[in-house]
């Protein structure tokens, strides 16, 4: 459980250092927009995304299992957190959250980080879709610009009211919009080593401002953003509250386990290397618990930064730390200017890291593969929109355990012969 910023830093020099420090502020610039965009979705301040950004990605660098995780807020947690605000409001958020750093703190200690392989992949993917549909509608009155009280979190509810709602489309909003994702698709393109994504929602956002157009901004929406980490601060604990919030948690910390793991995974593929699952998910519960502390959303590894990390040049976990620093950096010096980002090219950004996190070019593998994991990733997808993600999970883990356990019956029935008698 050692973590791996111990090992590297024993052969640092000071080639890494300028390619973690380059890497780092490369990622903050990629992390900033996104963090923001990602607590508004969840029903949280803007602020709360950059808070979690900051302290849950430094512990994340500072005591995790991977050589180049970069951890945060995530677009996989925008429909638990959105559920848990509205369901036990944002204190309560904040205490499942610190719940669920404890609860990853005892698996990693218990080794139980290797039990991820257990999970069903076509759950993950299942789950994954169906996020991301759940992320993409919910951006849609922001993107169109439509007059209209918060949609309910209801899917089918959801849809309804947003159609009905569709004579108030705001023709600015939607050209803001469409131009930032534009922008970000093409500067992906052209430059992915180049932070894109805070330029394409800057240019887009700035127009708003020269050009004065009727479109709703951070500033308009939720007042100028603080300068300052908030002091750190224990949320109100009591045994009712504890087992009100458990399965929240629960949930909260098998997510945060599953996606960084897959992270550091993924990461492993294109840096060549070997994480320390354990470390990591340990380094989740503290991540979690810090930024519980700080008033902020969970964090967990985000495979998106960790990709443009290990492209920009990250080496070791100091390119994370650099990047929560930076965060931190502009926080302090230029919130005020955070306040001008228009919501339709934050909404646009979403919507595309709604559809990227869905992998839509693996689809076309997904249908090839056996039956029962065709039906299973559709189960999970279907519960995850029209039911509930803690649902959908406990039913895909538990009908995915049980048909590997009938294949596994049947293998081993047809190798078995009779004996003679």
């Amino acid at each position: 459980m050692k973590p791996k910023i111990l090992t590297t830093l024993a052969t640092y020099d000071r080639q890494q250092f300028t390619s973690d420090v380059i890497a780092g502020v490369t990622v903050a610039m990629v992390a900033l927009p996104l963090s923001l965009a990602i607590a508004i979705a969840s029903g949280a301040g803007p602020e709360k995304g950059l808070v979690t950004a900051i302290v849950g990605g430094f512990l994340i660098s500072l005591l995790g299992g991977s050589r180049v995780q970069i951890g945060g807020p995530t677009g996989a947690f925008i429909v638990v957190v959105f559920g848990v605000i509205t369901e036990h409001g944002y204190d309560g958020l904040v205490l499942a959250t610190l719940m669920a750093g404890i609860i990853m703190l005892v698996a990693g200690y218990l080794r139980a980080g290797s039990l991820v392989a257990y999970v069903p992949e076509p759950v993950i993917n299942g789950f994954t879709i169906g996020i991301g549909i759940i992320i993409a509608t919910s951006q849609l009155k922001d993107f169109f610009g439509l007059s209209m009280a918060q949609p309910p979190a209801e899917f089918i509810a959801k849809v309804a009211a947003l159609w009905a709602a569709r004579n108030s489309l705001n023709a600015h909003a939607l050209g803001v919009g469409l131009a930032a994702m534009i922008m970000i698709v093409g500067l992906r393109r052209i430059a992915p080593r180049f932070p894109g994504l805070v330029v394409a929602v800057g240019l887009a956002s700035a127009v708003v401002a020269v050009a004065m157009l009727p479109v709703d901004t951070i500033f308009s929406r939720f007042g100028a953003l603080p300068r300052t980490l908030p002091m750190p601060a224990i949320p109100d604990i009591s045994v009712a509250r504890i087992i009100e919030l458990l399965p929240s948690a629960v949930v909260i910390a098998f997510l945060a386990s599953i996606e960084s793991l897959l992270s550091a995974m993924v990461a492993d593929k294109m840096i060549g290397g070997h994480h320390r699952s354990n470390a990591e998910v340990m380094a989740q519960g503290f991540a979690n618990i810090g930024s519980a502390l700080f008033g902020g959303l969970p964090a967990t590894g985000a495979i998106a930064r960790t990709a443009t990390n290990v492209r920009a040049g990250g080496k070791t976990p100091v390119a994370g730390i650099v990047h929560a620093l930076t965060i931190l950096l502009v926080m302090l010096l230029v919130a005020p200017l955070a306040g001008y980002l228009a919501m339709p090219a934050l909404a646009g950004l979403l919507i595309l890291t709604a559809w990227n996190m869905s992998e839509p070019h693996k689809w076309r593998g997904y249908m090839q593969t056996s039956a029962s994991d065709r039906f299973l990733l559709v189960l999970t997808l279907v519960l995850t929109v029209f039911a509930d993600l803690t649902i959908a999970i406990g039913i895909g883990v538990s009908v995915g355990l049980a048909l590997r356990l009938r294949k596994h019956s049947a293998r081993i029935e047809s190798d078995w012969t009779p004996p003679d008698r």
